[in-house]
This record gives structure tokens, sequence and C-alpha cells, in this order.
């Protein structure tokens, strides 16, 4: 089953998400993420914006595999859901709840 992880972010790197220019994210993988997975990723400025946006994880490369000792971190490329009908779909697998 696909989970959401909602996770704060930076206002230039939520901006670089926005604009299409930021495509992954460097995080600690201690939520078990998996492809497929969505990250609720909201904007954090000292305190959350109200500006959030919700991507699909496309692919997870575990940087232990090309650091060894680097641990348990994980670069998620992702995808941000454009569409009327992607955000519906994840909707309605989510339980209509965010």
């Amino acid at each position: 089953m696909r989970q959401v992880h909602t996770l704060k972010i930076g206002p230039l790197f939520f901006d670089a998400v926005t604009s299409g220019d930021k495509k992954a994210e460097f995080r600690k993988n201690d939520r078990d993420f998996r492809c497929g997975d969505f990250l609720r990723l909201r904007k954090w400025d000292g305190e959350y914006t109200g500006h959030e946006l919700l991507v699909k994880i496309t692919h997870i490369l575990p940087v232990e595999e090309l650091i060894p000792g680097a641990g348990n971190w994980a670069m998620l490329s992702f995808q941000p859901l454009e569409t009327f009908d992607e955000t519906f779909n994840f909707m309605s697998e989510a339980g209509g709840d965010l």
C-alpha cells in the first residue's frame, strides 16, 4: 500500500521543486520510503507557510550502495502530481485525507 510522507522543506528548495528545477530529495531513509509512495512537501520558513506540493517517488537510490559507511540515506527522485486525474487518483487511494 502506498504511503504519504509529510516532510518540511525550506523555501529555496520548495520553490525549486515548484519551478521544476528540483526533481529529487536527499533524505535519511528513516521512513521506509518506497517507489510509488507520495511526499507531501510543506514549505517551512520557521513555521508552515500554507504552501505545499504533492509528489510521487519514482526512484530511490540508497547512498550506502555508492558510499560505503554513508548510513541509511537515500536520494528520492520524484515527479509532481500536476493533473486533476493524478490528484484525484491519489485522493482516492489515500482515502481523501491529506
